[in-house]
């Protein structure tokens, strides 16, 4: 079955850095989109980044700039590289997977990791 650990979360100070990874296990890693996304308390779950099936890669508009999605396909390994930090990108970080459709990462995921809390201060 599908499986998804991420790692890396913590505490870091405003304009820090951070990196996530997501371990994925139970599927062929290369056949699925892969995608970040987070929650704060009290407010909806928001997409990140993601990575389609040719290597590109999309962000929301809140982290461009600032955060690098890749993946090594070898290590069935998804990354989230977290430059200059702010207190707004507090939030509990999910990685996600799901097949891809016509090659293009789907509106909705149906695999999630149990999350890694990150906290800007």
């Amino acid at each position: 079955h599908v499986q998804l650990v991420e790692s890396g979360g913590g505490s870091v100070q405003a304009g820090g850095s951070l990196t996530l990874s997501c371990a994925a296990s139970g599927y062929t890693y290369s056949n699925y989109c892969m995608g970040w996304f987070r929650q704060a308390p009290g407010k909806e779950r928001e997409g990140v980044a993601a990575i389609d099936s040719d290597g590109s890669t999309s962000y929301a508009d809140s982290v461009k700039g600032r955060f690098t999605i890749s993946q090594d396909n070898a290590k069935n390994t998804l990354y989230l590289q977290m430059n200059s930090l702010k207190p707004d990108d507090t939030a509990m970080y999910y990685c996600a997977a799901e097949g891809f459709v016509g090659g293009r990462c789907p509106d909705d995921f149906g695999y999630w990791g149990q999350g890694t809390q990150v906290t800007v201060s």
